[in-house]
């Protein structure tokens, strides 16, 4: 996965240019109204109101070396109150009235370290405070059409400042919340590639466990037969050489069908094999194994149609382990495997006449065979239920249903003797 870019951390201070080129025009404005203006202008007025621009300009400046990002509210509020008694002094310095400008700043100051209110609220004091001043220095200023424009566009700088400091403010939080947006998705981004490895790991898992039971219950089936068949001829050949070479052949044709499950499964890889049939294959299996003791019946009850491949493989593979079980551990003369394909389950039973085992085994290891028929039955929501008696024989009863089903995690496999 690529990962996602690295956006700036923390919040900057809006408009930090704004300031300071209010200053510089006020300054800038002032002195060359002083200069140019009828009548030699106080020098100590306007070094005066020069030294209060310029004190106002170091005054940002310290602020922003101190709290480059935001000011807290009581040192804004100190910084508020200085600017202010230094806007008033310039004021009262100025005799070009450029520096009525300055009150511009406060509500866009205050509301930038205050908040919302406190700058609007500032900015209608400002405004108010226009007519206040005329009122008390100015004879029926309201009848004076310089006056009055003045009110008008200092009204109009407040409300535009109040206005730049709203979209200033607003572009601020965006940003911020665009930063913790990529924040959460850099997050969620380590987060899935942590999952996709665990789901890689898993899946290797899972894969392992899937080959791991299907060499168990296919080769091992066919390699258990051919061993039992190669004991059976060693055992006659001196005595009975027709019963050894049939033994002989019989091993052969194991060994055959081995090979073939070896390339039916390569096929199922690579999704080239025809649909499975388990009435064919259970026939077949016992074809092959009803070469001698024990005797082997099959009975088959409904269609397999509809009911899930992965669900008749299985079911196929449990009927492998549970001969290959009965002619390596049971003694039995009979055995009786039977498949029944229901409208809600298919069921597959595996009954011997052999020596049985107690329903209670003592603690043990377990067998394979059973832990991996389990494994293999889980996923499809199947069942795998051993009765079992010393002396009364084995029936291992295993049901699959046909309609997939939420399964939970498989549960510990019992213990139990002789491989089961």
């Amino acid at each position: 996965m690529t990962a996602l870019p690295t956006p700036a951390t923390g919040p900057v201070r809006p408009l930090p240019w704004l300031p300071p080129l209010v200053h510089g025009v006020v300054l800038a404005g002032g002195l060359y109204g002083g200069v140019v203006a009828d009548g030699a202008a106080d020098p100590r007025a306007l070094g005066g109101f020069a030294a209060c621009l310029l004190f106002l300009a170091a005054l940002d400046l310290a602020e922003r070396r101190r709290h480059p990002r935001r000011t807290p509210v009581r040192p804004a509020l100190a910084l508020l109150v200085a600017r202010l008694v230094l806007f008033a002094a310039a004021s009262a310095l100025d005799t070009t009235g450029v520096s009525r400008a300055l009150f511009v700043l406060l509500p866009l100051t205050a509301y930038f370290a205050l908040g919302r209110r406190s700058g609007i609220a500032l900015g209608v004091g400002c405004l108010a405070a226009i007519p206040a001043g005329n009122l008390l220095r100015v004879p029926e200023w309201y009848l004076r059409p310089g006056t009055v424009t003045d009110l008008l566009m200092s009204g109009l700088a407040l409300l535009l400042a109040v206005t730049m400091a709203t979209v200033a403010v607003r572009e601020q939080e965006a940003r911020r919340r665009l930063e913790e947006t990529l924040d959460e998705l850099r997050d969620s981004h380590t987060q899935l590639t942590a999952y996709a490895a665990r789901v890689a790991q898993l899946s290797t898992v899972r894969e392992r466990n899937r080959l791991a039971r299907e060499f168990h219950d296919g080769l091992g089936h066919h390699l258990t037969a051919i061993a039992i068949q190669l004991e059976k001829a060693s055992a006659f050949q001196a005595t009975e050489p027709e019963t050894a070479d049939r033994a002989v052949a019989d091993a052969r044709r194991s060994a055959d069908r081995a090979l073939g499950e070896v390339r039916r499964s390569v096929r199922a890889m690579r999704d080239e094999g025809d649909r499975f049939s388990l009435a064919t294959a259970l026939a077949d299996l016992v074809h092959h194994v009803d070469a001698g003791p024990p005797v082997v019946t099959l009975s088959l009850s409904g269609d397999e149609h509809g009911h899930r491949a992965e669900a008749l493989t299985a079911l196929y593979r449990a009927a492998q382990e549970g001969l290959t079980n009965v002619r390596r551990h049971a003694g039995a003369s009979q055995v009786r495997l039977s498949a029944v394909f229901g409208v809600d389950e298919a069921r597959l039973v595996v009954a011997d006449d052999g020596r049985g085992f107690p329903a209670d085994p003592p603690p043990g290891p377990g067998g394979f065979g059973l832990r991996g028929m389990r494994e293999r039955l889980a996923p499809l929501g199947g069942k795998v239920r051993v009765e079992a008696a010393p002396g009364r024989g084995t029936v291992v009863t295993v049901t699959v249903p046909r309609v997939p089903a939420a399964v939970p995690a498989p549960a510990p496999v019992p213990a139990v003797r002789a491989g089961r």
